[in-house]
């Protein structure tokens, strides 16, 4: 399949903000031309084509970063964020300062942030940018061009360049608060819509293995009865023989319980899907899924540990469960069958199980994939056991999570909320 093509978005606000940089650094260029043109601004352009050409070589800069196959952060679109907020606090020093009727673009970069950075970072910018205005109230290389010409000249500020303050001041102080929290609730909706998606698509291939699996023990249940009457007939034929007696024996009992899995995982999954749940104490329930385990991988040595508050709790559960911790004890058999550690715990309203393996571990490239789809690191392995895992785990409210044991091998932590099965 195609590689996911999806741009991270720091590298995708970068891209756009190059794009207005490149627009505003086009718009100060010919305005920085145009009053060289007219020659009575009384502009400072040696100071002004120094810093022009300072912001023109960061923004060639971006421009080749952006075509690296680095990462790009937060920190690194907050750093450019604040470049160009020092680069245009100096043209407007240079050129009337509070009283450039431009000034106000300074709430762009404040705007920027509030939709992309993290709160801490938006909030540096702007108490930058109402420090920077501030100062250039009174810092400033005048411009004639600029002048206030009203009653009360003669003030050092004009009411008009005071309420011009006021209202960046409150337009940045509103626009931080207000857009921050809008961005926020906009990730946090992308973010679930994500999961929902995910969970939709894992849905999607649980079903299909659901209904497989369906026709095949229909399919499974005739054969099986009728190797039940041949291998009756078979010990009656054959009862003088014993040590083929006793072969057709074990075969007969092998038969036997392929049968009566068939009928219990039937009855189980109609139970579940009315809603009806069994009900034992937690350690008898645990016990119970390990001794099953057990019978089924007689030769892995392990260890389980239980926490000192699991008492004699009833926890009532979805007969899926067992199968699907089951089918983790297996995983972790298959990759270490000496030495795994399980340690059961009760915390809070959680029951937790660890399982702690000495495998060669997952690889990195895998991870990602575990629960979300087909996937199998073993060669006769069919890729659905961790997805069925974690989808009837999610289903109850529970998760299952994997990382690396240092030095080697696997820890797989289930966590089933006992308000979720009780």
């Amino acid at each position: 399949m195609p590689q996911n093509t999806v741009i991270e978005p720091p590298r995708q606000h970068l891209r756009q903000l190059t794009i207005i940089r490149s627009l505003l650094l086009c718009f100060l260029w010919c305005s920085f031309l145009g009053s060289v043109w007219v020659e009575t601004t009384n502009l400072p352009y040696a100071q002004v084509a120094a810093v022009l050409c300072v912001f023109n070589a960061v923004h060639v800069f971006t421009f080749f970063r952006l075509r690296q196959a680095l990462p790009v952060t937060d920190l690194e679109f907050f750093i450019q964020l604040l470049m160009d907020v020092v680069c245009l606090n100096l043209l407007f020093y240079f050129s009337g300062g509070a009283t450039n009727p431009f000034v106000s673009y300074l709430l762009v970069p404040v705007c920027i942030s509030a939709a992309t950075l993290p709160w801490r970072f938006t909030w540096f910018i702007t108490a930058l940018c109402v420090a920077a205005y501030s100062m250039l109230l009174f810092f400033h290389v005048a411009l004639p061009i600029f002048a206030m010409d009203h009653t009360h000249a003669q003030s050092a500020l004009s009411w008009h360049i005071l309420g011009m303050w006021f209202n960046f001041f409150v337009s940045a102080t509103l626009i931080t608060y207000f857009v921050v929290k809008m961005a926020k609730s906009l990730r946090q909706q992308e973010t679930v819509l994500n999961d929902l998606r995910e969970d939709e698509l894992r849905n999607e291939q649980v079903i299909a293995v659901a209904t497989l699996a369906a026709g095949a023990a229909h399919n499974i249940n005739t054969p099986l009865a009728t190797m039940t009457v041949l291998l009756a007939e078979l010990r009656s034929e054959y009862e003088k023989d014993s040590q083929l007696s006793a072969d057709l024996h074990v075969l007969s009992q092998q038969v036997a319980q392929c049968a009566a899995s068939l009928k219990q995982m039937v009855q189980d999954s109609s139970a579940a899907t009315k809603g009806q749940h069994k009900q034992q104490p937690i350690k008898t329930y645990c016990n119970s899924i390990i001794d099953r385990w057990q019978l089924m991988r007689p030769a892995v040595t392990f260890s389980v540990h239980f926490s000192e508050n699991i008492a004699q709790q009833l926890i009532a559960y979805d007969s899926r469960l067992d199968h699907a911790i089951i089918n983790v004890l297996n995983n972790a058999a298959d990759a270490s069958p000496e030495n795994i550690r399980i340690e059961i715990q009760l915390d809070q309203q959680d029951l937790s199980w660890q399982i702690v393996d000495q495998g060669e571990g997952i690889a990195d490239d895998v991870f990602s994939m575990l629960g979300k789809e087909t996937v199998s690191t073993k060669a006769s392995g069919l890729g659905i056991g961790m997805l069925l895992s974690h989808t009837t785990i999610k289903r109850n409210g529970g998760s299952v999570v994997q990382a690396p044991n240092k030095p080697r091998g696997t820890i797989t932590t289930i966590r089933l909320p006992l308000q979720s099965v009780s």
